[in-house]
């Protein structure tokens, strides 16, 4: 078996990390270990005499520490050797035995920018090896997918989600119920709403403030009622006639006294609805302040002081403002979210090593029933903690540089989740996550994924290129990889033409057909470069060759 999918989740066709949590694999083989470093006779530009002089010849100023001092990246290279095609082995997401199909290479080192442009294409790395499913032939085809961070709106869910953690932490609040029974991801039709948040605080009515101001009102409407409501029922005694009659009804207003528990109650004042409620609330403030300006609090009543203000309060909330909302100062739990570098000479990621790791081995034993002989230090390091991605720090860059970190959630000083990213020169892609399964009730996949949107759009403000949130692959053809479709706006990649496409456009096209081209432009040329050449095709792998020879 080979590699497939990468990301958030198990891939459940290779038992290598995924962008999903799906159903369980077997463990991958290349060739005759799993993951086993390639003979070097295969190696396109990895001869072992090019390989150490590679070494020897490593650009000065790229330090083994978590933040390398600033290199230009034009003096960095990738080296990689290409595995071939590797055809009919397990797939997890339909259970076929053998309609995986894909081709693979290993990566020593690569520079950021050729993985960016590899997953354009996509291709997708699992540890240190990179593959790319052919896409017209593998059972299940896996598109990239991306999401547009800028433009997202979360949805009613992903509110859900991010309200459920903040009254965890300010309150200690669990939510009742089974939590495996809890829906993790978010409905379609949650994901297209995007609708405003409703402020409970607006909606909640002080019935004493308003007793005073009303009961004027409520006297003279009083005195009406009685009369009001025998006009009523008269009327609708000549209505009923009218309409039997079979006369025009078009202006007859039908007004009936309802069953007891059926419809509204005529002898009660109407419901008022909170805008309403809230005009008045500052009607009566502005007749307390002045008195004698009584027109003008009745003005303001009909017409709101500062329009700006009003039309502000109905626009949505953002992402940050959900995630980020002021907590009481005596807070029942803290969380903190700590970015890593993966780097063994890092001194924090060093000291996290032990921890995150116990919390892998939960993870993957309770959520997809590995036993402890498979999920051991060496799978862990091998899939999470070893990455060909040179790390970059360029002056025009993210703080943080690029190349791959942990996103580590601290909870109470207890690490509860751990995101495996890498940060790129147009995205920040999602690569793994792990949690702590009695945290479950949290919805941490979800919560950690819109953490990272909002971490991109953080990076976007230094840096404004970087902007896309890459998700791994979608499946459309395996319901429990459709999720990532719920994060809008989102694009999938054409997978003739590497070009974008909304996925609202390519939806139609995946139900009739689980391959497609997405690009309806007859004139858009195909792509005829073999992944071979995919693989060598940018400058730095190719300057790799002419400088390791010498």
């Amino acid at each position: 078996m080979g590699p497939t999918t990468l990301g958030r989740g198990k891939d459940p066709g290779s038992g290598l990390p995924s962008t999903a949590n799906g159903p369980g694999g077997r463990r991958p083989q290349h060739g005759p270990g799993a993951l086993e470093r390639p003979a070097s006779g295969l190696a396109l530009h990895a001869s072992r005499p090019r390989a150490r002089a590679l070494r020897r010849g490593r650009p000065r100023g790229i330090e083994r520490r978590g933040r390398p001092a600033r290199t230009p990246a034009a003096a960095m290279a990738s080296l990689v050797e290409y595995k071939g095609l590797r055809a009919g082995y397990h797939c997890g997401y339909c259970d076929s035995e053998e309609g995986k199909v894909s081709h693979g290479m290993w990566a020593h080192s690569m520079t950021v920018q050729d993985y960016q442009d590899l997953i354009d294409r996509g291709w997708r790395r699992s540890g240190k090896y990179v593959y790319k499913p052919v896409m017209n032939q593998t059972c299940c085809p896996q598109y990239t997918i991306r999401c547009r961070s800028l433009q997202f709106q979360p949805s009613k869910s992903h509110k859900k989600v991010l309200k459920k953690m903040l009254k965890f932490l300010a309150k200690g609040e669990i939510s009742q119920g089974n939590c495996e029974d809890e829906p993790m991801e978010p409905t379609m039709e949650d994901a297209v709403a995007g609708d405003a948040l409703i402020n409970k605080l607006d909606v909640q009515c002080d019935l004493k403030t308003f007793k005073e101001s009303l009961e004027s009102e409520e006297k003279n409407e009083g005195k009406s009622a009685k009369k009001a409501e025998s006009n009523e029922l008269i009327r609708s005694q000549d209505t009923e006639e009218k309409l039997g009659s079979g006369e025009p009804s078009h202006s007859i207003e039908v007004h009936t006294v309802p069953k007891p528990g059926k419809g509204a109650d005529l002898s009660k004042p109407p419901c008022r609805k909170a805008k309403e409620i809230r005009k008045e609330r500052k009607r009566l403030k502005l007749m307390q302040q002045n008195p004698a300006g009584e027109f003008e609090g009745l003005q303001a009543h009909r017409e709101p002081l500062s329009p700006p203000k009003a039309a502000k309060s109905n626009q949505p909330k953002s992402l940050e403002d959900l995630i980020f909302e002021s907590l009481p100062e005596n807070t029942s739990h803290k969380l903190e979210v700590r970015l890593v570098p993966v780097s063994f000479e890092d001194p924090e990621f060093k000291s996290s090593f032990s921890q995150s790791f116990s919390l892998y081995v939960k993870y993957q034993m309770a959520i997809h029933q590995d036993p402890p002989d498979e999920c051991g230090k060496t799978e862990f390091t091998r899939f999470l903690c070893s990455s060909p991605l040179e790390a970059e720090n360029p002056p025009n860059g993210p703080d943080c540089g690029y190349g791959s970190f942990h996103q580590q959630y601290w909870l109470d000083g207890k690490i509860i989740a751990v995101g495996v990213i890498d940060i790129l020169p147009y995205c920040v892609s999602s690569v793994y996550l792990y949690y702590d399964p009695d945290y479950s009730f949290l919805s941490l996949g979800i919560y950690s994924a819109l953490r990272e949107i909002a971490f991109t759009r953080q990076l976007h403000e230094k840096t404004p290129q970087l902007s896309y949130y890459y998700m791994g692959f979608y499946i459309h053809s395996c319901p429990k990889m459709k999720y990532k479709g719920h994060y809008r706006p989102s694009d999938l990649l054409c997978p003739e033409t590497y070009v974008w496409v909304p996925i609202e456009q390519c939806l139609p096209s995946l139900e009739n057909s689980k391959y497609c081209r997405f690009n309806q432009d007859p004139d858009a040329e195909t792509s005829h470069m073999s992944p071979q050449e995919e693989a060598t095709h940018s400058k730095e792998m190719q300057d790799t060759e002419s400088w390791a020879g010498r």
